[in-house]
This record gives C-alpha cells, sequence and structure tokens, in this order.
C-alpha cells in the first residue's frame, strides 16, 4: 500500500516536471504489481488526465507553454494515438514490452551522455 503511494506520487512529480512519470508508473506496476504491459498503459492513460490538466494549468500560470508551437505536436499525437490504438491489437505484449523496455534504454543512454546544451 505504501509502495503504491510513493509510485504515484513520484510518477506525477516527474510527470509535472516532463520526465515522463508514466514510465515509473508503468514500471512499478509491471515490475512490481505483477500487471500485464497492456493493463499498465491504460492505468498510465487514467493517471496521466488529471496529472496533465495540474501540469499544464501550473505551466500556463508561470508562462511556460508555447501554444504556437505545440499545435503542432497536439496534431501529431493524436493522429499517432489513432494509430497506435489499432496497432496495440495487432502486436503481442511481449513485443510491446521489449519495446518499451528499448525505448526506456535509448532514451536514458542518450540523456546520459548528451551534453547540457544550456
Amino acid at each position: 500500500m505504501i509502495t503504491d503511494i510513493i509510485a504515484g506520487f513520484v510518477s506525477g512529480a516527474l510527470g509535472a516536471m516532463g520526465f515522463g512519470g508514466g514510465g515509473i508508473l508503468i514500471l512499478y506496476l509491471t515490475l512490481f504489481k505483477n500487471t500485464s504491459q497492456l493493463t499498465a498503459q491504460g492505468i498510465n492513460l487514467i493517471f496521466f488526465i488529471p496529472s496533465a490538466i495540474v501540469a499544464v494549468l501550473k505551466h500556463k500560470k508561470n508562462k511556460l507553454i508555447d501554444f504556437k508551437i505545440s499545435k503542432r505536436y497536439i496534431l501529431n499525437g493524436i493522429i499517432g494515438v489513432i494509430v497506435g490504438y489499432f496497432l496495440i491489437n495487432t502486436i503481442d505484449e511481449n513485443i510491446i514490452k521489449k519495446a518499451f523496455a528499448a525505448i526506456l534504454i535509448i532514451f536514458g543512454l542518450k540523456d546520459l551522455f548528451s551534453k547540457n546544451k544550456e
């Protein structure tokens, strides 16, 4: 129970900072709660809605969102969601698990070895 609270808190905090808290939540659910990958992803989507609303409101208040640039990502994201929705039912769950792990590793290595541009 306490680990669920910690996982929710850490996922929310990291998500609000743009670190992909959903990845943490999915890992927690699949590794420690024996939740299937697809169910964990579904839970993450539900978790993300209120978290995203709060984060957007706070970032908007602090003028940290460029809505002009965001529009192109939102449109492409919606298209990606539609394609992903149809693909998820045709791909074996083990392949999805491996793809998720590979993406985490690739982006983790990129962040680990990239030089700070600021």
